[in-house]
């Protein structure tokens, strides 16, 4: 029988950034587990967990500001579709007047207050009503 003492401190681990940083973002991959990493990696699962919080806070280490790590799910496009136009309220009336010039009211106008600013925008003479003849 073979028995080892082992005098003296034992020292820990020291990570290089690259590593920590290799394993925080294995611990991201969809469908892995943290314990599963650790025990693959000898680490301590605490101890990955304390990379991954360290590194979403930006304080990983390393020789340069450390990247913010965080989970990406790319959900697939249809790039055939076209961009969806935006949509305009019910009932919106929308007057192009010429020069990149136009004029949007909705549906409830009062129709002789939207000829008198039609008139004024095309500069042709303001038509009054009977109502404002007078005053």
């Amino acid at each position: 029988m073979q028995v080892e003492v082992l005098t003296g401190v034992e020292r820990r681990r020291r990570w290089p950034y690259e590593e920590k940083i290799r394993l925080v973002e294995e611990t991201l991959s969809p469908g892995v587990t943290v314990s599963e990493v650790a025990r693959r990696h000898g680490v301590a699962p605490s101890l990955l967990f304390t990379w991954r919080r360290q590194a979403r806070e930006g304080r990983l280490g390393g020789t340069e500001a450390a990247p913010l790590l965080v989970p990406v799910r790319i959900a697939a496009t249809e790039a055939a579709s076209p961009p969806a136009r935006p949509r305009r309220p019910a009932g919106l009336i929308e007057i192009e007047l010429g020069g990149g010039r136009r004029v949007r009211v909705g549906r409830d106008v009062d129709g002789e207050a939207l000829r008198r600013v039609l008139d004024v925008l095309e500069d042709r003479p303001v038509r009054r009503s009977p109502e404002c003849a007078g005053g």
